[in-house]
């Protein structure tokens, strides 16, 4: 048995598991659900595998761009529902992960790595970039949303998740000094990664409303907070932070 499926097995809470049927948006009908915790993470499609956090982000995403056939898209992640959704409805698909052991723009594993926070993609060379609760675990999140907006058309769009509190402003737990040293500014926060060895990665803040601000500052034009469009199972759902490079591209996008 692999060891994602025994980590599963061992990370279900019995008590709490559940299937129900209702609208996938990556898979665009009706699907059976698994509930394998009480969270977004734990809601599970079992066409597709998505999570309540890709469902709400391809929701939103579909409702901008219903058609990505003319899109070239870059996803923050080579793994994945959302990554395997993209390849087959984009125009062309990019993707990375972060390896702290290899330079940005090269590769380990036949697996492009890129630090978000120094991107070696040309300017202006995608439509719409997505990532998924990614920006928590950069160190320098503006210089990161900078670089994105750098790398999208002028009517780009990026359309992302992270962990939100909306009623509440960010919260910086820990910051990254000269010499690679991290502060820790409060208690360590960590949450799962797979590309990890050890399965874990630090959370540099907990966002909130201000977001949109951090955005506005990176360069992006206008930005918003959106939420699905349709119901999630079990009434789960993420905010869906959408951020354009121009006014226009609302209306650029969607076409």
């Amino acid at each position: 048995m692999r060891r994602s499926a025994i980590d599963t097995l061992i990370n279900i809470n019995w008590s709490q598991l559940r299937l129900a049927a209702s609208f996938c948006p990556l898979c665009n009908k009706q699907r059976i659900f698994v509930r394998l915790a009480n969270n977004e993470i734990g809601i599970r499609c079992l066409s597709c595998r998505a999570t309540s956090v890709t469902l709400s982000l391809v929701d939103v995403l579909l409702d901008i761009s219903p058609s990505l056939k003319s899109k070239v898209v870059y996803e923050l992640s080579c793994r994945g529902a959302l990554f395997k959704f993209l390849r087959r409805r984009g125009k062309l698909v990019s993707c990375s992960e972060y390896f702290n052991d290899v330079a940005s723009g090269a590769y380990k594993d036949a697996v492009q790595c890129q630090d978000v926070q120094k991107l070696t993609y040309p300017d202006e060379s995608f439509d719409i970039c997505t990532s998924t609760e990614v920006f928590e675990h950069v160190p320098n999140d503006l210089k990161g949303f900078s670089e994105i907006c750098r790398v999208l058309k002028p009517t780009g769009v990026f359309i992302f998740t992270v962990p939100i509190d909306l009623n509440n402003i960010t919260i910086e737990r820990a910051a990254l000094l000269p010499g690679d040293v991290i502060q820790h500014l409060l208690p360590a926060e960590y949450h799962g990664d797979p590309v990890r060895s050890n399965n874990r990665i630090l959370a540099y803040r907990n966002y909130g409303i201000d977001i949109l601000d951090r955005l506005t500052r990176a360069g992006f034009n206008k930005s918003e907070i959106r939420s699905p469009r349709h119901a999630m199972p079990w009434g789960y759902s993420r905010p869906i932070i959408v951020a354009y490079r121009e006014h226009a591209a609302l209306a650029e996008v969607a076409r």
